[in-house]
């Protein structure tokens, strides 16, 4: 009797064991409602990508006077350089304005694609000029600490959005001359300038100074200007 008992003792045991494993194993059971719920919690945390926005004219206009305020302060950009650049910037407002008159103060899609076009070969342009042989020499002399205190400005002036690209250039091309003048004065005299012609380059400098000045704190800015 005692051994019947616990021959079914065992196989009752072994019984209920295989159906744990089993009802363990069922994909029916909790781990489809999981796996369900998880997959579900995956597919919301996904984040979504959105196109990247293509910058408005505004925008690159800025992104163009930043670039080139940098070039006049490191000294990438000569004076010259940076008057051609802005000469051509300045153009493009003009004719952005005009446009923009004409069409009750919008930009139809060709002007837009025109105005890009434009400032995609204006950005060729930056690029080479910073990154040519061409660089501002300023040297420990006190003129050339004059010339640098007014680079530094005029690029101030470019970032801050003060100067306009046409005041820019004007100023630049009146630093462009004072340079030219330098430079032959030094070649006439070995490398050096005289009494005279220090006290020339500086009356010129303190005229530019003004200049510079005047046009920074005139009504005409960049838009955004930062005041």
């Amino acid at each position: 009797m005692s051994n019947k008992f616990s021959k079914w003792t065992i196989v009752s045991a072994a019984v209920l064991l295989l159906g744990t494993v089993a009802l363990a194993q069922d994909p029916s059971s909790s781990g489809s409602s999981n796996s369900s719920g998880s997959s579900a919690s995956q597919g919301s945390s996904t984040p979504s990508s959105a196109p990247a926005q293509k910058p408005t004219i505004a925008q690159r206009k800025q992104n163009q006077q930043d670039r080139i305020a940098q070039g006049v302060k490191s000294g990438q950009l000569t004076a010259g350089e940076t008057a051609n650049l802005e000469t051509k910037e300045a153009a493009i407002n003009g004719e952005t304005r005009a446009d923009r008159a004409a069409n009750g103060g919008k930009l139809t899609q060709s002007e837009k694609q025109q105005v890009n076009q434009q400032q995609n070969q204006l950005s060729k342009q930056i690029y080479n000029d910073k990154h040519n042989a061409a660089t501002q020499n300023y040297g420990n002399s006190e003129v050339g600490q004059r010339q640098k205190n007014q680079q530094q400005r005029i690029a101030q002036g470019i970032k801050s959005g003060q100067l306009t690209a046409g005041e820019t250039a004007k100023l630049e091309n009146q630093q462009r001359g004072i340079n030219q003048q330098v430079k032959a004065d030094r070649s006439a005299n070995g490398g050096k300038l005289t009494a005279g012609e220090k006290q020339q380059v500086n009356k010129e400098q303190n005229a530019a100074s003004k200049n510079i000045y005047n046009k920074k704190h005139n009504a005409q800015t960049q838009p955004n200007a930062k005041k």
